[in-house]
């Protein structure tokens, strides 16, 4: 049977799995292997994650499970992404969709964000804890591949409010050897689904004289959906297997995407300390209208919301947001 998740597609027998080896076949049916085991819990910045137009300044807990369908070079997650996940089982954390918004609510979090690894390998417990997020009007969001099946876009949309997508290079020689994956198709049908039925962000972690040249095939691409789609631009530090490369010239990057800015009205360009790509701008008036510090290694941080509600305060003008700023301690109880 093939499993109806991502777009390998892997057809599925009793006792074996797939690419992400978190499912299998079970009295003729698909079955999670390892159904509400997480790998960790913790508070964040929305803003580090990162979602910068949504619920500004909001604690967030983010969450992971295990395994990946793709497959980087570069990953910095690549101990629990590409781990056997079998071999993880006695470090996770069995907690139940309830026990999880329990604790949710109990670390003061307005929002919930799946970030350590792909969420489409996991998809049967996510449902489960949007079912009793929801119940308390928490907000889920997560950071995907978008290599997923049209099926299970659907699926997502019903489970995540909120988006960031790694669109991570075009090209089919750059998604062979850097990622894994035969061809970037699925991943910019799904881009087009999702940013037409939610908030979508968009980041492309960038590896110098590897897929910068893809800076300005990126930005006409999601120009052509909507170029009110907010992209960050990472600066990648690799990680697994391309520790030894170069990390990216931050004035080379930084000259490449000066272009974009007439493409897309929200570009940023950080995991550098002191980036001065990281605050979001009137797009009609050039009003800085949400102001943000960055400290690197993905530690960015609401600075100043100067919007009024979601408008520009000098002009008016519509800004693009989900939802609008959202006291750090807004849901803070006492332990």
């Amino acid at each position: 049977m093939h499993c109806p998740y991502c777009e390998w597609r892997c057809d599925l027998t009793e006792g074996k799995f797939g690419v992400c080896q978190m499912y299998t076949l079970k009295d003729e049916k698909i079955e999670e292997r390892f159904p509400n085991q997480w790998c960790s819990y913790s508070t964040s910045q929305i803003e580090s994650i990162p979602f910068y137009h949504v619920y500004p300044g909001s604690r967030s807990m983010t969450i992971g499970t295990s395994g990946c369908n793709l497959n980087c070079r570069y990953c910095s997650n690549s101990y629990i992404a590409k781990e056997d996940p079998a071999a993880l089982q006695d470090k996770m954390y069995a907690f139940s969709a309830e026990e999880m918004v329990k604790m949710a609510q109990k670390l003061g979090c307005h929002n919930i964000v799946f970030n350590v690894n792909e969420p489409t390998v996991s998809l049967p417990s996510l449902v489960e804890l949007s079912r009793e997020a929801k119940k308390q009007d928490l907000p889920m969001g997560c950071l995907c591949n978008a290599y997923m099946t049209e099926e299970a876009a659907e699926l997502m949309v019903s489970i995540f409010s909120f988006f960031n997508i790694g669109l991570k290079g075009l090209s089919p020689d750059f998604c062979r050897e850097y990622i894994g994956i035969p061809r970037v198709d699925p991943i910019l049908r799904n881009i087009h689904y999702l940013a037409q039925t939610s908030h979508v962000e968009v980041v492309t972690p960038v590896i110098q004289s590897v897929n910068d040249v893809e800076i300005p095939e990126i930005a006409a691409f999601l120009s052509g959906i909507d170029r009110q789609i907010p992209w960050h631009v990472f600066r990648l530090l690799p990680e697994h297997q391309m520790k030894s490369s170069e990390y990216p010239n931050i004035e080379v990057i930084s000259q490449a995407l000066q272009k974009t800015r007439r493409d897309l009205d929200y570009v940023y360009f950080h995991n550098f300390v002191g980036s001065d790509w990281v605050n979001t701008a009137c797009p009609q008036c050039g009003t800085d209208v949400i102001k943000r510090i960055s400290l690197g290694c993905g530690g960015d941080r609401l600075d100043k919301f100067l919007a009024d509600g979601k408008q520009c305060p000098s002009c008016h003008r519509e800004i693009k947001l989900l939802g609008t700023k959202v006291p750090w301690n807004l849901k803070e109880v006492s332990l």
